[in-house]
């Protein structure tokens, strides 16, 4: 297992277990508070993961310009504009479609990275990302009443194109955040990646924040006056995104973000065994599919 395997398959765990907590958070915070908490705590904990990583490898900090500043907070606003849409989407009548077009976010990243960053794919990757995506759409609307006809017809309608606007907006997160990594002067590429996550994430709370204090000043005080919980998500949410960026930096994003929809392949665990839901006949098909595409990334990338 080479290292960006094993760092997208602990940010795609960290991601469940954060989501997970965060449902239960949403019942404290409104959506804008909600999504704070995940910038504002999560500094502290990747701070601390820079340092860490400084002292145990005796590399100095990596220098950074103003342009890979301004990919970073361009990276951050991309997060926040897609975590929106997303919210956008289930707000929708049909929030089901929504969803599922979300997950076309793999995909997206593989055209635009091929297109603006030159990287390339073989044909057994292209494959296994076109199956993992038609897997991951397949458990999207499992047990929701609707076809792939029906999905298709849906294409212009508002869910579905804030679906589609939220998995480009993660998309070009991925791409802003390896291209931030390439721009900056030669050196380890984790130390980088970690001081690119401290960096993101305190631009998204002086961004995020400031407009909550602006919209929302009765919220500022839950975001601290829930540090208790809202702590957990902010330090998952951190160790999340440095084994996202850790990958983004060794790999090619388009086969990172493949292997990360194994992340619905947790939350149907987390179902299963937590929570002790029974699992559906649609819910094995679907997770089969998405196993096979991402052993045909896995074959494809070597």
């Amino acid at each position: 297992m080479t290292a960006w395997i094993a760092y997208t398959l602990a940010a795609a765990l960290f991601q469940c277990w954060r989501t997970a907590l965060q449902q239960r958070l949403r019942g404290e915070l409104s959506v804008n508070a909600a999504a704070v908490v995940r910038y504002l705590y999560g500094v502290p904990v990747g701070l601390a993961l820079l340092l860490a990583y400084g002292i145990a490898t005796g590399d100095t900090m990596p220098s950074m310009s103003a342009w890979i500043v301004l990919l970073c907070a361009l990276a951050g606003l991309g997060q926040i504009i897609g975590t929106n849409l997303l919210i956008m989407a289930f707000g929708h009548r049909n929030f089901a479609v929504g969803t599922a077009y979300s997950k076309t976010e793999a995909m997206q990243a593989a055209i635009i990275a091929v297109v603006f960053l030159g990287e390339h794919l073989s044909t057994l990757s292209w494959l296994g990302i076109a199956v993992g995506v038609g897997g991951v759409l397949y458990l999207s609307l499992a047990g929701r009443g609707l076809t792939a006809k029906e999905l298709l017809k849906g294409i212009t309608q508002p869910a579905a194109l804030c679906g589609i606007g939220a998995g480009l907006g993660f998309a070009v997160t991925a791409i802003l955040v390896r291209q931030a990594n390439q721009a900056m002067p030669p050196g380890d590429l984790i130390h980088k990646a970690l001081l690119i996550l401290v960096v993101t994430n305190a631009l998204q709370t002086l961004m995020q924040g400031g407009w909550l204090a602006w919209a929302e000043p009765q919220s500022v005080r839950q975001v601290f006056s829930t540090w208790r919980s809202s702590s957990r998500v902010g330090a998952l949410s951190a160790l999340g995104s440095a084994c996202w960026f850790s990958a983004f930096a060794l790999a090619p994003v388009a086969l990172v973000r493949a292997l990360g929809q194994v992340e619905i392949l947790f939350t149907l665990a987390f179902s299963r065994f937590y929570l002790r839901e029974k699992a559906r006949p649609a819910d094995m098909i679907g997770a089969l599919v998405v196993v096979a595409g991402v052993v045909l990334v896995l074959i494809g990338s070597h």
